[in-house]
């Protein structure tokens, strides 16, 4: 029976999906999804249960095959990209977790990192070793918590009875039925524990954080094949693997030096790739690994907004604007100012839930609605709401330039409110660039086939891939220079009024 299909396992921050990608027609033929809760036992902690995470994408991978009654012997691979900075800790005997996994978004180690903040040279190895900022938003204080308060975990670390990994480590691990612990680079690289220059786990680092080593996966290439699953009724080669985000740019064929793109999820991340040389920022963006292939890095410069989709999502389940998220777009094109244009009348959301990425790095910050009058409406509220998310693109985006030193006229978008027409017009307008929507908005699962696809010599360049690449739509900035600049300098006083909410 002739091989064909290849199977993307793209495990986010609310949902675990399978994808199914023919390789024959180039094109993404079917889908999954599954959602899967959060909990928040304390405020500005997030959790998931990994055995729900487990249960949930292998269920969606289960029911793929079923829904397309694709025969296993069909398929050449299986890529995973996944939510990244999230952590499982599990025993090595039982293969059951010993704490919830903890999220990227969690919050609870913000003290901490505070404190070591003030450790210039501590705060200088980690930035010169990982390219990242210290922050409770990365792996390494999330599992140095996990070994302090869960009874008996340090010891076990130390015996070498425990396993660590980000979920990707975790969903090969169960694939493979316990014989595979591995992640790739890029994976690794938001950890805090990673040197991205030597492409391995730096031994300061593990021992700053009091982490031992031997709980730690394999690194490996991103194109790399690690094993075969053992829980399907045909073994099927696991190849491909890599974060969320460097996944999306992956898949948005930006191999060349300066290209970049956006992706609106639950949070919104932007990326521009730096080529094979590590770029340090001025400006407090991030510097990681993009992907490894055949030994050789790639690395980006990263920007993190930490509420993105997730804002949309409160205005939709919390306050119960609308009851479902496609709805925000024509309920921001319906606000109108008060002299009869549209707009959000002075009306700025600053949906900083959790804190605030890049470029503030602000963890005491909070959301906060200002310009509000006896005239404000839903509409309003909504339209504001959208237009933080592109207001947060053009903080970093104008200082990635700056770190690049060069302009960017085009970029590319992808994630679901990529979907949103008024946002990402908005968008054009705020950055006064052009920005292509792929005709695929699955830009991050398609990363991680065409990953696995490069791996197992589907396809056979970078060059090969681009070719499979198509354009459903660009926009063009139609907002004139002198309002843009008015709009963006209110949101920089709307974000200034609320850094450092908590004390």
């Amino acid at each position: 029976m002739k091989k064909r299909y290849i199977l993307a396992l793209d495990e986010g921050t609310s949902s675990a999906r399978c994808l199914c990608f023919d390789t024959v027609s180039k094109n993404i033929v079917d889908m999954v999804s599954h959602t899967f809760p959060l909990y928040y036992p304390q405020s500005g902690w997030v959790e998931q249960k990994a055995t729900e995470v487990w249960a949930h994408q292998f269920g969606a991978l289960n029911e793929l095959i079923a829904k397309t009654g694709i025969d296993t012997r069909e398929i050449i691979g299986i890529g995973i990209t996944n939510q990244r900075e999230t952590v499982v800790v599990w025993d090595k005997q039982t293969g059951e977790p010993i704490y919830n996994a903890i999220v990227w978004q969690c919050r609870r180690t913000a003290k901490y990192c505070d404190e070591l903040k003030q450790d210039k040279q501590a705060v200088d190895t980690i930035r010169g070793k990982t390219g990242l900022i210290v922050d409770a938003y990365f792996s390494a204080s999330k599992i140095k918590w996990i070994l302090d308060n869960v009874p008996g975990a340090r010891r076990k670390a130390q015996a070498g009875q425990l396993m660590c990994g980000t979920i990707d480590t975790w969903i090969i691990y169960k694939l493979t039925d316990g014989e595979v612990f591995v992640t790739d680079a890029s994976n690794a690289s938001r950890t805090m524990l990673f040197n991205i220059n030597t492409l391995e786990w730096d031994d300061e680092l593990l021992d700053f954080f009091d982490i031992p080593k031997c709980m730690m996966p394999k690194v490996v290439d991103s194109n790399c094949a690690v094993g075969q699953t053992r829980v399907l009724r045909t073994p099927i080669t696991i190849c491909g693997i890599c974060g969320d985000q460097q996944s999306a740019l992956f898949g948005q064929t930006c191999y060349m030096q300066g290209d970049a793109k956006i992706t609106y999820g639950t949070g919104c991340f932007i990326l521009m790739n730096m080529g094979d040389k590590v770029t340090v920022s001025s400006n407090n963006m991030l510097s990681t690994v993009a992907w490894t292939i055949n030994g050789k890095p790639t690395y980006a410069l990263e920007g993190s907004i930490f509420n993105a989709g997730s804002s949309v999502q409160w205005l939709r389940d919390n306050l119960k604007f609308f009851d479902n998220s496609c709805q925000s777009c024509d309920w921001a094109q319906s606000a109108v100012n008060g002299d009869g244009s549209k707009g959000s009348d002075g009306v700025y959301v600053v949906p900083a839930f959790t804190g605030l990425g890049a470029p503030y790095w602000n963890q005491n910050a909070r959301g906060m609605i200002i310009g509000i009058t006896r005239n404000t409406e839903k509409s309003h509220i909504i339209r504001a709401t959208l237009e933080s998310i592109a207001y947060s693109v053009k903080d970093i985006l104008t200082s990635m330039q700056k770190d690049s030193n060069s302009l960017i006229h085009t970029i590319a978008v992808d994630g679901g409110a990529s979907a949103n027409d008024f946002l990402v017009q908005f968008q054009s307008d705020m950055l006064g660039v052009n920005i292509v929507r792929p005709a695929s908005t699955e830009t991050t699962a398609l990363g991680a086939i065409y990953l696995c696809g490069l791996g197992l010599g589907v396809f056979n360049s970078l060059q090969d891939i681009s070719h499979n690449h198509r354009i459903e739509r660009q926009f063009t900035p139609a907002m004139d220079l002198s309002q843009v600049n008015q709009l963006y300098a209110g949101w920089q006083r709307a974000v200034s009024r609320c850094l450092n909410w908590i004390e």
